[in-house]
């Protein structure tokens, strides 16, 4: 018999390990756990993603109710009490005792027996005394409110403040804790039959079902069983890709015949896209920097049927002399912080740092400055980022005007009515979860002089 809080306290000490996001460990988990009934999976994915998504709130509750700051606590301690304080804050379906029950269990099990008083105590006093949590003052520091509120660090908030401005950052930090549909991208090539079949088909699995204000072939889905049991899926006739991704093969107006070069591809959204564009007289050359990253692609493309993708190991940092001048569309979507898929990664958000986010500068620039070469004259460079972050975005873009001998192309002919503006006809889209319905994206489009 599976314990299903035993299985988050696995995900969430692993996940402290920083080796691996939570989202990829939780699909793992529930990967390897697929027998189980649909209710324990829903918990074990709810608990574990919310206990990462509301660690800094957690922390803030826990350090008001115990004498043991959290950061001094074993690591176990630390997971044990953060997830059994999620419960009892934001899952009301589960009874106080009994997650109080089931903490004690767990640190005797795990040889913290003599923890166990201590949890105990712990957390019952919170759930007593719930109601007299003392939160911060919005009117006396409204970043600090917000931090916590939203489990939102201050480094961020700091960012998006001086880049965006209150509203706007407190509008993205509450964004960040919405749930979100899976966004799915049905392919272009099916027939109108076809996709009516497909969408009848998600109606009567009970998938609750919502097209894209932006896009006409992408849909949110929810209420799934999973992914791989979507009607199509199997098949190849749909995958899963966020709108923000998918405008940006349709501001490289990609056509058929032409050669795309998707340099940092993995897991191959765009490259699948793309493919669907040039059709079998064109081709894909899509790569990334490790085997794992390039079988994701490899997978993806064989599901699809997607014959024209050509995959290649590759880092892009290095040049490859026998690109030279030869795509007619580079897409450039670099590296970058992430601060757009805060709601997909939720644990992303706490490993920012001034120091990592000018490493990243530093890389974007030389992968851009490497792969610009591989574009022929007068083909398109479309640079992405997933991230909210000018310093990444509108200034890398600047950066690469002014050195890599290209020069800005208008987005506007290219992108939904909704989301025209003054900075798409410059040829730059800066998207901001909340605001737009879509993840957190930067586009930028390129000619090559």
């Amino acid at each position: 018999m599976i314990n299903a809080r035993a299985v988050v306290l696995d995900i969430l000490m692993e996940t402290e390990k920083g080796n691996e996001y939570s989202n990829i460990l939780i699909r793992q988990v529930l990967d390897k756990y697929d027998y189980l009934e649909i209710q324990d999976k829903a918990f074990i994915k709810r608990l574990a993603e919310g206990t990462v998504e509301r660690q800094i709130t957690l922390d803030y509750v826990l350090n008001q109710f115990s004498k043991t700051p959290v950061d001094k606590m074993k690591t176990l301690i630390r997971c044990l009490l953060r997830m059994s304080v999620y419960q009892i804050l934001y899952m009301d379906a589960v009874p106080d005792s009994a997650v109080c029950n089931e903490a004690v269990k767990l640190a005797e099990k795990r040889h913290f027996g003599s923890l166990k008083g201590f949890v105990n105590g712990v957390l019952r006093n919170i759930s007593r005394s719930r109601e007299q949590i003392r939160w911060p003052e919005e009117s006396v520091d409204w970043k600090a409110a917000l931090s916590v509120r939203t489990s939102m660090p201050l480094t961020i908030l700091n960012i998006w403040e001086t880049e965006y401005g209150k509203e706007l950052t407190s509008l993205m930090a509450e964004a960040s804790l919405d749930v979100k549909p899976v966004c799915i991208r049905m392919d272009e090539r099916l027939s109108a039959k076809e996709q009516e079949v497909l969408l009848d088909a998600w109606t009567q699995k009970g998938i609750r079902v919502k097209q894209s204000e932006y896009l006409p072939y992408a849909y949110f889905c929810e209420a799934l069983e999973g992914v791989p049991k979507i009607p199509g899926f199997k098949e190849g006739k749909i995958t899963v890709q966020d709108v923000s991704s998918m405008l940006v093969t349709e501001c490289a107006a990609i056509k058929e015949g032409d050669f795309v070069i998707d340099v940092c591809a993995a897991p191959g959204g765009k490259s699948l896209h793309a493919a669907s564009h040039t059709g079998m007289s064109g081709t894909v050359e899509s790569r990334d920097l490790t085997e794992y990253k390039v079988k994701m692609i490899c997978d993806n493309a064989d599901r699809m049927h997607l014959p024209n993708i050509h995959t290649t190991i590759w880092d892009a940092t290095l040049p490859d002399e026998s690109m030279k001048e030869k795509a007619d569309v580079l897409l450039l979507d670099v590296p970058c912080s992430g601060l757009g898929i805060i709601g997909h990664k939720r644990d992303i958000k706490y490993h920012v740092t001034e120091e990592n986010l000018l490493q990243l500068q530093d890389l974007q620039k030389e992968i851009a400055a490497v792969c610009c070469d591989y574009v022929r004259k007068g083909g398109t460079v479309l640079y992405s980022t997933c991230t909210i972050h000018q310093e990444e975005n509108e200034k890398m873009a600047l950066w690469m005007a002014e050195n890599l001998n290209l020069e800005f192309d208008s987005l506007d002919p290219y992108l939904p009515r909704q989301l025209i503006s003054e900075q798409t006809a410059q040829g730059m889209l800066q998207l901001f979860p909340g605001k737009h319905d879509c993840d957190g994206f930067f586009l930028a489009r390129f000619q090559k002089k």
